[in-house]
C-alpha cells in the first residue's frame, strides 16, 4: 500500500463505501447502463484514478505505476496465454483435426447417454482448458444437437457440465492469474490446492446430474459403469493435478485421462439398452483410423506435454537468478517509494504461453500438407484482431485491481466486511456468484474480489487461498447462468432470442450447486 490511509475519512464504514464505488460502478455499467465489457472497464478505470488521489491520496508516480503494472499483466503473460491457445483451436479447426475428433468421440459408442459424458462433459472440460471464452458451449451444444439432443437441452446440459471446469478455462487464467496480484500468503498454486476440498465434488457429480436430466434413475443405472469410470477418473485426475502442478493443466490433462478410460471401457462393455433420443443414421457415420485420431489429437497432446515441462521444477530452476536462462527474463521499477516498489516484467521463455508457442509451431511444421505457414500466421492475426477487446478489458481491470490494492480501498473493504464475523465463510461464494452472473468470467471475477476475500480471510484467521478459491467455486457455478454464457450458447445453435428459456432450464440447478458451495465453505472454515 502506498497511501498514507486505508481510512481517509476517518471511518471504516464511509472509507469502505467509497471503495466500493469502482466496483458497484463497473456492475451497474454492464447491467443498468448496458454497457460493453470495455466501455464499463474504462469508465470504471477513470473513476478508480480520481478515487485513489482524492480521497485515497496515492502519489501521481504511484497512481501510473499500479496502472502500468496492471495493463501490462493484462498483455502478459494473461493475454499472451489467451492468443496462443486460441490460436492453436483455431489451427485445429482450419486444418479439419476437430472435426476428426469430433467423429472420434461418437465412435466410442452409439448410448447418446454416453456420447453426451464424452461430448458435454470430457470435450467440453478439455476445450475449456485449451480455449475457454465460450468455445467449449458453442461447440459442444452443436455436436449434440446435430446428434439429435434438443438443442435448448443441449446448451442446458453443456451450461451444467462447466460447472466441473469452468474454474480452470483457457489454461488456468482464472487461478493463476493470482499471482499477479501479490497478496499476502496467496498464491495461484495454493487457491489450487485450497479447490480441492470443494470443486472436485462437484466434478464428481455432475457426469450422474447430466445423465439424470437426460434419461432419469433409468439412464443412471444403465449408464453406472461408464459414469463411475467418468467421475473417478477426472475427479481424481483433477485433484493430482490440481495440487501438484497447479492450474495450467486442471482442465488438459484430466478430460484426456478420462477419455482414453471411458474408451477403453467401451470396447469392453456397453449398456444393456442402447438410450438414442433418434435413430443412428448409418449412412453419415465415418470410421476414422487410429492414426487418424492421434493425428488429429495431436496439437492437444503437445500442449499438455509443453506445458507439463513448463511447469517442472527442473525447468524453473533455468531461470532462478544464477541459471542457466535467466537473461531471457526482464524486469525494472515504474515506481518506487523507499524499500516499496511498483515493477513489471517479461517473461520471454518462462511465460507459460511460450509453452503453448512451442505447442503451435511444431504443429503448423509438422502440417505443411493441410496449412502452409504463411495462412497459420494469417490465421494468428485473425486471432489478435478478434481477442485484443477482450485482452485490454481484462488490462482494465487488472489496473483497476491495482489501484484498489495499493491506495487500500481492498484493504478498507475487507476490514469493514469483516465486521460480519464468522459469518462471512458463508456468503463468501455468494460474491463470487454475483461477480462472475455480472461480468460473465471467473479471471475478472477473481480480479475484482481476490483481494477482497484475501483481507477478510487474514483479519478472522481464515486460510485466505481457502476464501479466494470459494471466490472462484461461488464464480463457477454462475457460468452456468452468466447472460454471456447462455447468450453464446444460443447463438451457435441459431436459437436467438431462447436465452430466457435457458435461464430457466439451468437457474435451479446453479443456485443448488452455490447452496452447496457455501455451506461447505462455511463448514471447512469451521476446522
Amino acid at each position: 500500500m502506498f497511501s498514507p490511509t486505508f481510512d481517509p475519512l476517518g471511518s471504516i464504514w464511509l472509507s469502505a463505501l467509497v471503495a466500493a464505488i469502482p466496483i458497484v460502478l463497473f456492475l451497474l455499467g454492464l447491467t443498468v447502463l448496458k454497457l460493453k465489457g470495455i466501455h464499463a472497464a474504462l469508465m470504471t478505470l477513470i473513476a478508480t484514478t480520481i478515487l485513489s488521489i482524492f480521497p485515497f491520496s496515492l502519489p501521481f508516480g504511484a497512481v501510473f505505476g499500479a496502472i502500468a503494472q496492471g495493463f501490462w499483466a493484462g498483455f502478459w503473460p494473461i493475454g499472451y496465454i489467451i492468443i496462443m491457445a486460441m490460436w492453436l483451436y483455431r489451427l485445429t479447426v482450419a486444418t479439419g483435426k476437430i472435426d476428426v475428433i469430433k467423429g472420434s468421440l461418437t465412435m466410442m459408442s452409439a448410448d447418446q447417454r454416453i456420447q453426451l459424458l464424452l461430448i458435454g462433459f470430457c470435450f467440453g472440460g478439455f476445450l475449456e482448458g485449451a480455449a475457454g471464452f465460450g468455445v467449449p458451449i458453442a461447440i459442444c451444444s452443436v455436436m449434440l444437437a446435430a446428434l439429435g439432443f434438443n438443442p435448448l437441452q443441449a446448451a442446458m446440459l453443456c451450461l451444467i457440465s462447466n460447472a466441473a471446469t469452468g474454474a480452470w478455462g483457457a489454461i488456468g487464467i482464472p487461478v493463476a492469474i493470482v499471482d499477479t496480484f501479490k497478496l499476502d500468503s496467496v498464491t495461484a498454486l495454493g487457491v489450487s490446492r485450497a479447490t480441492n476440498t470443494t470443486l472436485p465434488i462437484v466434478a464428481f457429480t455432475v457426469p450422474f446430474l447430466i445423465v439424470w436430466i437426460l434419461d432419469g434413475v433409468k439412464g443412471i443405472k444403465e449408464t453406472l459403469p461408464a459414469i463411475l469410470v467418468t467421475s473417478i477418473v477426472f475427479t481424481l485426475s483433477q485433484m493430482v493435478v490440481s495440487y501438484f502442478l497447479g492450474p495450467e493443466l486442471v482442465d488438459i490433462v484430466p478430460p484426456l485421462v478420462t477419455l482414453v478410460a471411458v474408451a477403453v471401457l467401451c470396447t469392453k462393455w456397453k449398456p444393456k439398452n442402447i438410450f438414442r433420443l433418434v435413430a443412428e443414421d448409418e449412412s453419415s457415420k465415418v470410421n476414422y483410423t487410429t492414426k487418424q485420431i492421434i493425428d488429429a489429437w495431436m496439437p492437444f497432446i503437445l500442449l499438455s506435454v509443453a506445458v507439463i515441462v513448463w511447469s517442472m521444477p527442473f525447468f524453473k530452476v533455468l531461470f532462478a537468478k544464477d541459471g542457466a536462462l535467466a537473461f531471457t527474463t526482464f524486469g525494472f521499477d515504474v515506481y518506487a517509494d523507499g524499500a516499496k516498489k511498483i515493477g513489471v516484467s517479461l517473461d520471454l521463455i518462462k511465460a507459460t504461453g511460450t509453452a503453448i508457442l512451442v505447442a503451435v509451431l511444431i504443429t503448423i511444421f509438422t502440417n505443411t500438407q493441410s496449412i502452409t505457414p504463411a495462412k497459420a500466421f494469417g490465421i494468428l492475426k485473425e486471432t489478435c484482431k478478434s481477442f485484443w477487446i477482450a485482452v485490454v478489458t481484462i488490462s482494465c481491470i487488472l489496473a483497476i485491481a491495482k489501484l484498489m490494492t495499493y491506495t487500500g480501498m481492498t484493504k478498507v473493504l475487507g476490514e469493514a466486511i469483516a465486521e460480519t464475523g464468522s459469518v462471512f465463510p458463508l456468503l463468501s461464494p455468494v460474491l463470487g456468484w454475483i461477480g462472475v452472473f455480472m461480468t460473465g468470467s471467473v479471471v475478472n471475477n477473481n480480479t475484482l474480489f481476490a483481494g477482497v476475500q484475501s483481507t477478510v480471510a487474514n483479519k478472522l484467521s481464515i486460510d485466505p487461498n481457502l476464501l479466494v478459491s470459494a471466490n472462484t467455486a461461488g464464480g463457477t457455478m454462475a457460468k452456468l447462468v452468466s447472460p454471456q454464457s447462455i447468450a453464446i450458447a444460443t447463438g451457435a445453435l441459431g436459437q436467438a432470442g431462447q436465452e430466457s428459456a435457458v435461464l430457466k432450464m439451468v437457474l435451479k440447478y446453479s443456485i443448488s450447486l452455490l447452496v452447496f458451495v457455501c455451506v461447505w465453505t462455511f463448514i471447512l472454515t469451521m476446522f
